[in-house]
């Protein structure tokens, strides 16, 4: 669906080619945000219409840093889907700010692999980059068993008492109409084994190489069944570090952080349009 316009900008041939009923258009009107139509809120149909002038921005803060924030979380939580087009005009709209600040926020996405810039045609919410999810999931893997191993060694029970603390708010809130609060919780889970480790320096480097990866999980966490098997690994990790077995705990844990790519064929056949194709 293309948003009311009368200048339409023809895309570039890779940009058409993310396949999406929008971008089948192969038009930009230059005025507005492109939403894609999949699993869009009220607040999504009133940013579209240009309805919102966006009050979450602290004008005490560095503006672009902050667009940079709304708009990658935003990505993360597939509300924007791969292959929408953004508007830089309908963004200074949306956000009430000049031109440099969303030009710079959109700059700090493409670095991170999240966007990706047709320049004179448009900003396209990129594909999830498997094979970067796939360095993501070996990066925490080398991390998170190394520090269950300390804490089986050095504070298992303290750690599995502040991990099931977690763990049970998690539990009541296992339902996709408390998603948001069930997956900030799962990083809580996660960043309580770094920061138990005393290496939570570490948690925020594993969370900026994430974004790929937590992409699919967003795709991953809805199908059915998912949310019960994360809690489900949740429970032995826990088991696993207040028993003092490193052997149970680490098991547990690897089995946990290979879920979602261990179905990324599931994942691509339901989402197509989402996901950049692997280079053999």
């Amino acid at each position: 669906m293309i948003i009311a316009g009368s200048c339409p900008v023809p895309l570039p041939p890779k940009a058409t080619a993310f396949g999406s009923k929008a971008l089948k258009h192969q038009c930009i009107n230059p005025r507005f945000v492109l939403y894609h139509t999949f699993n869009r809120t009220a607040r999504q149909e009133k940013l579209v219409n240009g309805m919102i002038r966006d009050s979450q921005l602290d004008r005490s803060r560095q503006v672009a840093l902050q667009i940079h924030e709304i708009l990658k979380e935003r990505i993360l939580t597939v509300d924007l889907t791969p292959g929408t087009v953004l508007s830089r005009a309908s963004l200074q709209l949306e956000f009430g700010v000049s031109q440099t600040p969303v030009r710079d926020a959109l700059m700090r996405l493409q670095e991170e692999g999240l966007v990706d810039v047709y320049p004179q045609y448009a900003t396209v919410v990129a594909r999830i980059d498997v094979g970067h999810a796939r360095q993501a999931q070996f990066l925490r893997l080398s991390i998170e068993l190394e520090a269950v191993r300390r804490l089986t060694r050095e504070s298992p029970k303290e750690t599995a008492a502040a991990l099931s603390v977690i763990l049970r708010q998690q539990r009541a809130v296992a339902s996709t109409e408390t998603y948001d609060i069930y997956d900030s919780l799962d990083r809580d889970f996660h960043r309580t084994l770094y920061e138990r480790a005393d290496i939570p320096q570490l948690w925020a480097n594993v969370r900026r190489q994430s974004v790929h990866i937590d992409r699919l999980r967003r795709l991953n966490l809805p199908m059915p069944g998912k949310m019960q098997a994360v809690l489900d690994d949740h429970q032995a990790i826990v088991d696993g570090i207040g028993s003092g077995d490193p052997e149970a705990a680490t098991a547990a844990l690897r089995k946990h952080l290979t879920g979602t790519l261990s179905i990324i064929d599931q994942i691509g056949e339901k989402f197509p349009d989402y996901i950049r194709k692997e280079t053999t």
